[in-house]
């Protein structure tokens, strides 16, 4: 979209410091404004918008939902600036932040059918020597309410254990022919 793009991930806003939660609110709506048109990337939405009031943590909290609020509503100065932000738990967010004006768009995005499950597989594999054998559409019935993150674990974690059987096998033919 011929947009610079802005990934944060909610809990690296916050801090111990008094005060610098806020500041890295603002500066993240700096860099945007400076790197206009951008899309700025809320992941993790939850840990830093949690309804107000029901903290524990002298405030931080609230006061990064305000800096929050004060930035999105200055919508009229960002016209090129959009923001997005993710989430697992959409019902602990402040209802403020997702009034009109503001994030007011929710979209929910359902774990994957399994054809989405067999593409994320494909997609996942598509840089791996795999087995002719490997059925990826019975892995793929065989993942019901997986997420495309589970999906990708396991991807990883097969990769994984075929580089070591590989490595070991390796060993032990280099060891019967030292024998």
């Amino acid at each position: 979209c011929a947009a610079n793009f802005l990934s944060v991930k909610g809990p690296e806003l916050l801090s111990m410091w008094v005060g610098e939660s806020e500041s890295n609110v603002r500066n993240i709506f700096d860099k945007a404004r400076q790197a206009s048109p951008c899309i700025i990337f809320f992941d993790e939405l939850d840990s830093i918008t949690s309804a107000r009031g029901n903290h524990n943590d002298s405030g931080v909290s609230d006061r990064v939902i305000n800096q929050l609020l004060t930035e999105l509503d200055g919508v009229e100065a960002r016209k090129s600036i959009f923001t997005i932000g993710a989430t697992n738990r959409p019902d602990i967010i402040d209802p403020a932040i997702i009034r009109p004006g503001r994030l007011d768009q929710l979209i929910y995005i359902p774990m994957p059918d399994e054809p989405a499950r067999l593409s994320i597989f494909k997609a996942q594999l598509r840089k791996v020597s795999v087995d002719p054998n490997v059925n990826l559409g019975a892995l793929a019935h065989a993942t019901e309410g997986y997420s495309g993150a589970d999906i990708a674990e396991i991807c990883n974690k097969a990769t994984r254990f075929a580089i070591k059987a590989t490595v070991g096998e390796f060993v032990r033919r280099e060891q019967l022919k030292e024998e």
